[in-house]
């Protein structure tokens, strides 16, 4: 049986990728008391893609979202109290993990059993897939996504990968699929799929 760790979850409809960077509003108890938690002990949280539901508790017998089984550790990197209140936060995005079991505590946060995948591996970018790069390149010349701050490799394929996922405009059950693969040419191949089909 593979080993597993005691991870809180924060089910969430963006996907967050490895070495990426994600602005959250908190304001629910249990997430307010999750981020000090991590912020005092250094640890990351899991976010995790929702499948079904929402990642709010609207009504005291709202019952947990569904939610896909990988995600992302996330680590606070930056915070700020916002003007309505809110505790303002930026995650980056850490190792991939499979969730195997989850529960829910007293105060209705989510804690799974997760196993941490392994790393993917270290590749270059081959010249089949040069064009992504470029796109890759053109997109992060934006200002909205230049002020994000994003680490880019543009010669290692998992960097062009995970970059290029979250930041094209795409439906979030398929940044989770490209998430859930191993194999950074392989997500790359699926990525000029995708190009291609946006362009029509």
């Amino acid at each position: 049986m593979a080993e597993t760790v005691e991870l809180p979850l924060f089910p969430l409809h963006p996907v967050l990728f490895p070495g990426g960077r994600l602005p959250l509003q908190i304001f629910e108890p249990r997430y307010m008391d999750m981020v000090v938690r991590c912020m005092r002990d250094g640890s990351p949280f899991g976010v995790v893609l929702i499948r079904k539901g929402s990642d709010a508790r609207l009504t005291p017998d709202s019952g947990q979202p569904d939610i896909f089984d990988v995600g992302t550790d996330a680590h606070v990197v930056d915070f700020n109290q916002l003007s309505n209140g809110r505790l303002g936060i930026v995650v980056r995005g850490g190792r991939k993990f499979r969730v195997h079991g989850r529960r829910e505590q007293d105060d209705h946060l989510l804690v799974g059993d997760v196993e941490y995948l392994p790393e993917e591996p270290a590749l270059g970018v081959g010249e089949e897939h040069r064009e992504l790069v470029d796109i890759l390149r053109d997109l992060v010349r934006h200002p909205m996504i230049e002020k994000l701050g994003l680490e880019i490799e543009f010669d290692d394929a998992r960097s062009v990968g995970w970059r290029l996922a979250e930041l094209l405009p795409i439906e979030p059950e398929i940044k989770q699929s490209l998430l859930k693969l191993q194999f950074p040419r392989e997500r790359l191949q699926e990525l000029t799929r995708l190009v291609d089909k946006l362009r029509g």
